[in-house]
């Protein structure tokens, strides 16, 4: 059964729809600014990529998932299954119902048939759903999946990370030889997935496989040989039947810490693909945890459907232990097919394949 992708949707601190964060990045703006006392001593300032102070968390999911192009109908219906992605989501209202809160309120504006689902999986969340919804509609349980994801960040979080010593006192530079650690960030995306081609009002691209695996190799740190990357991707291609030179792009995960970002450059190589086009995006997002799958799909689906690779900005030398292609420069680019991968806390895993049709 061919699934349809499509209908994506953005509000981040670059902007408030696809297009305009898409816009955004290819001029080389950044989310990611300086914050005041943000850390846990209260003495240093931090790099994030957060919204102004004051936001309404539950109406910017409800703004989200409202514009997705399209019918309400759709959104609304009974043969419609909504996933949600986070870590933990608005977690200023309580460690216990952070996200529950936020989709309670959310949901409340207008009931859909049926409840949603929250998948909270590390950093892997955004991607795991998008490849669960796929496996929903091929198991015809529901005719369209619309996977939302968003992370906002709170001093949960951020002391948190900075207890593991991975925040960087910088910009973030994913894969170069100088990375210092992550840029935290926050935003919200949605995906429609779907069935049926005519409920877009877009021409949808094709989702065509997704997977996950677990390399159970630590609660922190990811195998050191790539390992449960490198089983995710190949089951990925597998499921597609897709060759790995018919892969023109890979939206990595790129947090730009020392072993993530080593263990993609393994794991690429391990596979063949230490040729293929790699950016990461969270040097213009930071990292966006839950959300940050949803959001790098996103901009993903648009450089596919504009023909055009972003920098991926803040890179400059690669000095992982295997050699991959990192772009450094953003530029037209004919590709069909792009790979999506992602990495988490837990040992978790994810990819997905999305081709033009």
């Amino acid at each position: 059964m061919k699934v349809f992708i499509g209908a994506e949707n953005i509000i981040s601190p670059l902007g408030n729809s696809a297009e305009e964060n898409f816009t955004a990045i290819c001029e080389g703006k950044t989310g990611i600014r300086t914050i005041e006392n943000a850390n846990f001593k209260k003495d240093e300032t931090l790099y994030l990529a957060k919204f102004k102070d004051g936001f309404d968390y539950a109406q910017l999911l409800a703004n989200c998932f409202n514009s997705l192009a399209v019918s309400s109908d759709i959104l609304y219906s009974a043969k419609t299954k909504v996933i949600i992605s986070s870590t933990k989501g608005y977690i200023a209202e309580g460690v216990e119902n952070a996200l529950i809160n936020v989709v309670n309120r959310f949901v409340g504006e207008k009931p859909f048939k049926n409840q949603p689902i929250i998948i909270s999986n590390a950093c892997i969340s955004g991607v795991l759903g998008i490849a669960k919804a796929g496996e929903m509609i091929r198991a015809n349980l529901y005719e369209n999946v619309i996977v939302i994801g968003l992370d906002f960040l709170s001093d949960f979080v951020t002391y948190g990370f900075e207890a593991l010593f991975a925040l960087s006192k910088q910009p973030i530079k994913p894969f170069d030889g100088n990375r210092k650690g992550i840029n935290l960030g926050e935003g919200c995306a949605a995906i429609v997935l779907s069935k049926n081609e005519e409920i877009f009002n877009k021409k949808p691209l094709e989702y065509v496989s997704g997977s996950s695996s677990n390399d159970a190799n630590h609660i922190s740190g990811p195998s050191r040989t790539g390992e449960g990357l490198f089983r995710t991707i190949n089951k990925s291609l597998k499921l597609g039947n897709v060759k790995k030179e018919e892969i023109g792009y890979i939206s990595a995960h790129g947090t730009g810490t020392l072993f993530n970002d080593t263990m993609e450059a393994i794991a690429f190589n391990r596979l063949g693909l230490e040729n293929v086009k790699i950016n990461s995006l969270k040097g213009y997002y930071g990292h966006t945890l839950g959300a940050a799958g949803l959001i790098e799909i996103t901009i993903a689906m648009q450089q596919l459907r504009n023909q055009i690779i972003v920098k991926s900005l803040g890179f400059e030398a690669n000095e992982t232990d295997e050699k991959i292609n990192v772009t450094t420069k953003t530029e037209p680019v004919e590709f069909t097919t792009f790979l999506k991968t992602a990495s988490g806390f837990g040992g978790g895993n994810a990819s997905v394949i999305i081709r033009k049709q």
